[in-house]
């Protein structure tokens, strides 16, 4: 069903405004002393759950800010590292409150990864999660800069030479009290270096994104008047990246939401029937998976075929002004707590279908745009305003323009506003290659905009890194062929590539390589899996353009690499096709 398209005169929305970390925390502290701020479990068994209000949370953020401030932190660069937790959460506002430059890291890379990451930073601090203990011996062996350990965890069990959080709250909050005022005493410019965010790098070896207070926190400020939030969600997002620490964090604390800490994927499902979210902020691998465990379902039990049937008759009410999706869907939306109003999702296309089978269930997906380097949001559909195929529009305060257009109106997407990154850590070179004279930096994404009147709708067609060039001088954005295979029924997985034959290096080939849904084929009862998806092929060929068809279909047993920002590593794929 088409979405209503609201315009002309659709509002913004309110947002709260803050310069900086720190008088986030004051404000949200001030207005909503006794809301639960973030709630946990310490154990995924356990019955017993526990929260932090927004009061408390200010109180443990200044007394190990005050801490942090007396270990010398200031000014210095702070590895952070470890799985999402209150104490991540806060150790990350005080260190930047506090004028500390956070360094998060991925907690599951290799000891020898992380350990050039801090390297490369020049950290001397870690603050690190109990869970990394097996890895903080080769860590320290490999990081001669490093001398001082903050362990994120009560002090009973801490490794040798470290110190735990739990010890340093106690120390500054006795500073703190004894009249030491650092903390609020120190002016942060929020045009200085706050955080260093290493890219996870789907397409090879990342870099070093420096931010600005001003860039995380103007991000948040500015996109929070485009959609509204409502005051309950879930966390399923890594800590480390901007999508998680900027938009999951920042941009729901700030505007004093209620942020669950999800125990872990195995768990998602469960904690989603307890806790209840009327809103998530997810990327497209964790929406596609939630619609293929629900068509499934429905086709194991029988009921595909009434699903659809009442789909088709809630569409008709709709359409007179009647609006019975939470009872008509209710044993659907169910499995996400029932209460589940809306999705923001971001990071890689999703495909049409799944936003409108969401949308015809009764909870809307706003899809997003956003990359590290802005800190990352940089549009969004809007909770009554959206168009299909569009990422939205751009933040307030953010511009867009297309550099070197074709005759279809697309070139790279360029985005300039108050979140772009100050540059590239330690690469003058990079930076200078994507951010221009002009204050604009260049996504690397390829796109085209469409314009009504004041609005910039920005739509992507792929990433320019995974552009296949042919010696014919076509282009080919792999994206647009994977959304078509990704509605074939019995993909899980699927990545577009040109396939380099190791006898012939002169043949030019599109290949296809899908991670089959195994157990979907064998309810349907297909054997063979080869000859399926050819076919399948054959039919998305027919409905594009000679050169882009795909020429090879290839199959795997396993989901493709990925990293923990649950994006296909396309580097680590082997393409060969001999």
């Amino acid at each position: 069903m088409a979405f209503k398209n609201r315009r002309k005169n659709y509002p913004l929305y309110e947002t709260t405004h803050f310069r900086d970390t720190r008088v986030m925390t004051e404000n949200v502290a001030d207005r909503y002393p006794d809301r639960y701020a973030i709630t946990y479990k310490k154990s995924p068994s356990d019955a017993e759950t526990l929260h932090y209000t927004f009061a408390e949370s200010r109180a443990y953020i200044r007394e190990i800010g005050t801490e942090f401030i007396a270990m010398g932190m200031r000014g210095k660069t702070v590895a952070i590292v470890g799985e999402t937790s209150p104490e991540w959460i806060f150790s990350y506002f005080a260190l930047m409150s506090v004028g500390a430059i956070t360094v998060p890291i991925d907690k599951d890379l290799p000891a020898e990864d992380i350990s050039s990451i801090m390297n490369t930073a020049e950290c001397a601090f870690l603050v690190y999660s109990p869970k990394l203990e097996k890895k903080l011996d080769a860590i320290r062996a490999a990081v001669p800069a490093l001398s001082v350990l903050v362990e994120m965890s009560a002090g009973t069990f801490v490794a040798e030479g470290a110190v735990s959080l739990d010890t340093v709250r106690k120390n500054g909050a006795e500073r703190y009290q004894n009249g030491d005022n650092s903390y609020y005493d120190y002016e942060i410019d929020i045009d200085r270096l706050a955080s260093i965010v290493f890219t996870s790098g789907t397409t090879g070896k990342g870099k070093g994104v420096m931010l600005s207070m001003r860039n995380i926190c103007s991000d948040m400020e500015q996109g929070m008047y485009n959609f509204q939030i409502t005051y309950r969600t879930m966390c399923l997002l890594p800590p480390h990246h901007t999508f998680g620490s900027t938009v999951n964090f920042i941009g729901h604390f700030a505007q004093g939401c209620e942020l669950y800490i999800s125990s872990g994927l195995k768990y998602i499902m469960k904690e989603l029937a307890e806790f209840k979210p009327t809103h998530l902020v997810l990327v497209p691998l964790f929406v596609e998976t939630f619609y293929k465990r629900i068509m499934a379902t429905a086709e194991k039990t029988g009921k595909l075929g009434a699903l659809k049937k009442l789909i088709k008759i809630s569409n008709g009410l709709r359409k007179v002004g009647v609006d019975l999706r939470r009872v008509l869907f209710k044993s659907v939306t169910k499995n996400f707590g029932g209460k589940l109003e809306m999705i923001i999702c971001g990071g890689a296309a999703l495909n049409q279908d799944i936003i409108d089978f969401f949308e015809d269930i009764g909870i809307t997906i706003l899809n997003g745009y956003g990359i590290t380097e802005c800190a990352p949001l940089i549009s969004c559909n809007r909770n009554e305003y959206r168009k299909n195929g569009s990422v939205g529009l751009p933040i307030i305060g953010g511009h867009v323009r297309i550099i070197d257009p074709d005759e279809n109106g697309e070139g790279e997407i360029a985005y300039k506003g108050p979140n772009v990154m100050l540059g590239y850590y330690k690469n003058k070179e990079a930076t200078r290659e994507v951010l221009d004279a002009d204050g604009y930096f260049h996504t690397g994404d390829y796109g085209k905009l469409e314009t009504e009147g004041n609005d910039q709708w920005i739509y992507i067609t792929g990433r320019l890194k995974n552009l296949i060039i042919f010696s014919n001088g076509k282009n080919v954005y792999p994206e647009e062929i994977e959304t078509d295979i990704q509605g074939v029924y019995g993909v899980n997985e699927a990545v577009v590539y040109a396939g380099e034959s190791r006898s012939d290096p002169s043949k030019e080939v599109i290949v296809a390589e899908i991670y089959p849904d195994f157990d979907a084929l064998k309810l349907h009862n297909i054997t063979d899996a080869q000859a399926y998806f050819e076919e399948a092929i054959k039919q998305i060929n027919q409905k594009n353009v000679s050169y882009k068809a795909v020429g090879k279909v290839k199959l795997r047993e396993n989901e493709f690499p990925k990293n923990t920002s649950r994006k296909i590593t396309r580097f680590a794929i082997d393409k060969s096709i001999d």
